[in-house]
């Protein structure tokens, strides 16, 4: 008789171990969320994404920098290339407040095909 009880006493501890270890809540903490306000460009697939943005006098534009592990970059052309100068990036963001009017041209760097625009009315 007690070699019968062994294994059912066995079979019992087991189911109860798996269902004290289930839960349907998940206790994993969530990263915080990341919210960007104001105007974004994504720079992504090779190309400014919007490649042209219409803003107002003292919006911030952020670049966010996510193509893959390809480094990039935001260099104004002409009159913005005091305003425009982020470092080559690979990942992250960068910001520039727009606090004139006016028509404000950049390229990437090291890839010149790549063109954007930021309209400030």
């Amino acid at each position: 008789m007690k070699a019968r009880l062994v294994p059912m006493f066995a079979g019992l501890v087991l189911t109860a171990g798996l269902v004290g270890c289930s839960s349907s809540t998940d206790s994993t903490p969530s990263a915080p969320e990341t919210t960007l306000s104001g105007p974004v460009v994504t720079v992504t697939g090779m190309a400014y994404s919007p490649a042209s943005i219409t803003v107002n006098v003292g919006d911030t534009v952020t670049w966010v920098f996510d193509d893959g592990g390809m480094a990039h970059d935001v260099k104004g052309i002409g009159s913005a290339r005091s305003l425009l100068r982020s470092p080559l990036k690979k990942s992250g963001t960068y910001t520039a407040t727009f606090d004139e009017p006016g028509t404000y041209d950049y390229t990437c760097t090291p890839h010149p095909d790549m063109r954007g625009t930021v309209i400030v009315q």
